[in-house]
């Protein structure tokens, strides 16, 4: 049996009466109680979901979005399951869909197969999509369908046309007028090996045989029918020799048959739960004149590949997609240089209708004029200019095939062109459409050419300040600086004073040295003699931290001096609701809902206008707005005019401009890739420029110069962690100098008083102006006990304790300068 109806038919049968059928045909899908059903069939196809694969696999390569699936009619009413297992696989593998599906009644029950398939015919004559899928059909109905649909020109340029196995494997039986019918058509047949000895010996006695029955047939080699015959009488013959010919037992030959394991004529025969073991290996075959040729092969679990063995495969799909087929196919129509687009596409005598919008906020993306060499004002006689269309005749120019169009415009809001589009109105929309998600769900649109969102553009005046020069630093970065001036006075005193005279005298003196010292470093005419190397290492450090904040203090000032700045009169959103303040926007735009959903304004505070210049212009100077909601391009037009008065806020962005076409027309990905290949070339920059130019009170420099921002403490953190570390280990260097010379005379003094003794000489060191001790008895009263030395105008005197006599009195004197 050739179908699976008739197979279950007789299988249902074969199980009572327990005879093992052998079948040709197999379910679409294979459900897992068959075997317990039917255990007396033997199928020797495998199921059509490999097939389904290998369509959804060419609708991918040659980007068919859309398809028409067309089937003859089966005796119970249905298409087998193949139709289900056609929309899964394009879904998973190229996200293309069914469009439209024609059902055929069985020939066997029509008078006029003819006006019948006329009839399903007309049904997809008004629609886009020219992929036709024959997935069953008879002989005799494949012959009438693909007659009809060369006279009513559904077999021409840019269509398609792919038929399964059940018509495919029939070429061979099919008489050269009907083939002729099919040029350009692709087939999908069940692969076998014609270059085994096995089989060349059967093609040679097949052909022997067939010619002198037939001597009037012109195609005489064996179908993969034939070859499965050869193939499942072996299968019996073996069994039952295996058997011993004795095959009084049903169960014991059917055992046999399915233990069978060799490579026949039409494949490798082994089975599984009573179905061939391996997935066929599909070739895909064109229809060529009165013939047919071989292109390449599609393997299961791997895709299309040009060789039929699994250990060559290499990168098939990128050879497949990127290479083609080998040799040239050859399409409906005798279309050349291209592949087909599977679509209706535009001619001369009928155009694509294009709608372009009138109602655009700025002229300089779509103008539509009355044409002054035409007298006449209908539609047809219009002038259409602006970016948009001059960037649309610019794609279609770089497309390798011809487009015709014609431009319609559309007196009405965006979303109606977007609907037009949808409902067929229009083939497609070109001009400034904002790319949305709501809007994807109807139509499809192209790469985008230009940024899109919407800006607030709110009134600004330029920024003036008396308090210019504290800018460049943030208050923390001041108030740290501050800190570091103060830190360094610090510790430049405690390392000079002991040995520096400058950093000597009363306490003003030393304070007024210190500061006169701190602040000179900042223009580097600090005159102070160091002598401390420890000093040393703190001020440069200090004159490197010092030279880094000025040179960047310098240049922030110097920029914020001389860009221009514009303070916004509203800073943000939220200051607008809660000012209860009103909002602007254009009346035809989608930014009216995004504020009122979205962003949360009343619909009360949300004044829509025209798409007029001056409409927006007014309602500013009478304070009927207070900010402007603007889409991006918008905005920069706005700013090229208007930029000494305005400024923009708040950028919020969605898809971009873009063109848009009918779901699944393959037109929109090549005008896609035509935007991105004028974006590379620089095309597109150059049509902007020429545009867009800015006016000459607004350059690109002011439109786009940002105000420089503060400097922080975050970009000097490290600067500072670096001195302070530095100088801190700089310190503890002389604190350890200092108690290293005080220990080594603690041993001169009595039992505790050594402890006191390094106290008491940091305290000396800190509290001592001039390197004496102003209080003797105040050391005295603390019984550190050490003498007191002051220095008279001829003498050294020496005073002594009255508390502590001394007994052997040891003095050791340090001179300094």
């Amino acid at each position: 049996m050739e179908t699976w109806e008739e197979t279950a038919v007789v299988a249902e049968i074969a199980s009572r009466v327990q005879v093992p059928i052998l079948s040709f045909a197999a379910p679409a899908v294979t459900p897992l109680s068959m075997s317990r059903r039917w255990p007396y069939l033997i199928r020797m196809a495998s199921n059509d979901s490999e097939q389904m694969k290998c369509i959804a696999d060419l609708a991918r390569k040659y980007n068919w979005r859309r398809v028409a699936a067309i089937y003859e009619d089966n005796v119970y009413g249905g298409d087998s399951g193949k139709l289900a297992l056609l929309a899964e696989a394009l879904q998973n593998v190229s996200s293309s869909e069914i469009q439209s599906r024609l059902v055929l009644p069985p020939i066997s029950s029509i008078s006029d197969p003819k006006e019948a398939v006329r009839g399903e015919l007309k049904k997809v004559q008004d629609k886009q999509s020219r992929v036709f899928i024959v997935l069953q059909a008879s002989l005799d109905m494949t012959i009438h369908l693909f007659t009809e649909a060369n006279r009513m020109g559904l077999v021409g340029k840019d269509s398609v046309w792919i038929v399964t196995n059940t018509v495919a494997n029939a070429l061979d039986s099919l008489n050269t007028t009907v083939i002729s019918s099919m040029e350009g058509t692709l087939g999908i047949k069940s692969y076998y090996s014609d270059d085994s000895s096995p089989y060349k010996e059967f093609s040679a006695l097949f052909r022997r045989n067939f010619t002198s029955e037939y001597p009037e047939e012109d195609h005489f080699h064996p179908s993969i029918h034939a070859l499965r015959a050869h193939d499942s009488i072996k299968i019996i013959t073996e069994a039952i020799g295996r058997l011993n010919y004795n095959i009084s037992s049903p169960e014991m030959l059917l055992r046999q048959m399915l233990s069978s394991d060799f490579s026949g004529l039409s494949g490798k025969i082994r089975f599984k739960d009573g179905e061939l073991l391996n997935a066929d290996t599909l070739r895909i075959v064109n229809v060529v004149g009165k013939k047919y040729k071989e292109l390449d092969f599609w393997l299961p679990n791997f895709g299309f590949s040009k060789t039929s063995s699994k250990h060559n495969v290499g990168d098939i799909s990128s050879n497949i997609a990127a290479e083609g087929f080998t040799g040239p196919v050859i399409w409906p129509g005798n279309l050349i240089n291209r592949n087909p687009k599977g679509w209706a596409m535009p001619s001369n005598q009928e155009p694509m209708r294009i709608g372009v919008p009138t109602r655009t906020f700025f002229e300089k993306f779509v103008v539509i004029k009355d044409d002054p060499l035409n007298g006449n004002s209908n539609d047809k006689n219009l002038r259409y200019d602006g970016f948009s269309i001059e960037l649309f005749r610019l794609v279609v120019d770089h497309l390798n095939y011809d487009l015709p169009y014609e431009f319609v415009p559309h007196d009405g809001v965006y979303d109606d062109l977007i609907n037009g589009v949808y409902d067929k109105t229009y083939d497609a929309a070109v001009g400034d459409l904002t790319i949305l998600g709501n809007r994807t769900e109807y139509v499809e649109f192209t790469q985008p050419y230009a940024e899109s969102g919407f800006s607030m553009i709110v009134p600004a005046k330029q920024e003036e300040s008396t308090w210019m020069f504290t800018k460049p630093f943030t208050w923390e970065m001041w108030m740290v600086t501050a800190a570091s001036f103060i830190y360094t006075m610090f510790i430049v005193w405690l390392l000079e004073h002991q040995s520096n005279p400058e950093f000597r005298g009363t306490l003003k003196d030393q304070i007024s040295n210190i500061l006169w010292f701190a602040f000179s470093t900042i223009f580097f005419s600090h005159r102070a003699n160091i002598q401390s190397n420890l000093t040393r290492v703190v001020v440069v450090l200090w004159l490197f931290v010092v030279f880094i904040l000025t040179s960047s203090y310098t240049a922030s000032l110097s920029s914020l001096l001389t860009v221009r700045r514009l303070e916004p009169n509203v800073t943000d959103i939220q200051s607008l609701k809660s000012g209860n303040l009103k909002v602007g926007c254009v009346d035809d735009s989608f930014v009216k809902k995004y504020l009122e959903e979205v962003l949360g304004f009343r619909s009360g505070n949300i004044v829509p206008f025209g798409n007029t210049e001056a409409n927006y212009i007014q309602k500013f100077e009478n304070n009927t707005i207070d900010s402007l909601f603007l889409e991006r391009p918008y905005e920069k037009v706005f700013l090229d005019k208007y930029c000494k008065k305005y400024t923009a806020i708040n950028t919020y962005r969605f898809g971009g401009l873009g063109f848009a076409f009918q779901r699944g027309s393959p037109i929109a990905l090549d005008i896609s890739r035509a935007i991105l290949d004028l974006s590379e070339d620089g095309r597109l920059k150059t049509l902007e420029e020429e545009w867009f130019k800015p006016s000459s009170e607004c350059s690109a420099d002011e439109r786009y110069s940002t105000r420089p921002e503060n400097l922080t403490l975050h970009s000097f953190w490290g600067l500072y962690i670096v001195y302070g570390a530095t100088s801190i280990f700089c310190f503890l260097l002389f604190v350890i100098r200092l108690l290293n010379n005080s220990w080594s005379h603690q041993e001169t003094y009595q039992g505790n008083i050594a402890a006191w003794n390094i106290a008491a000489r940091l305290a000396r060191y800190i509290h001592n102006r001039k390197g004496t001790i102003n209080n003797p008895a105040r050391v005295s009263a603390l019984g550190l006990a050490p003498p007191a030395l002051e220095l008279s105008s001829s003498r050294w005197e020496y005073k002594l304790s009255p508390t502590h006599p001394p007994e052997n009195l040891q003095v050791e004197l340090q001179m300094h300068e």
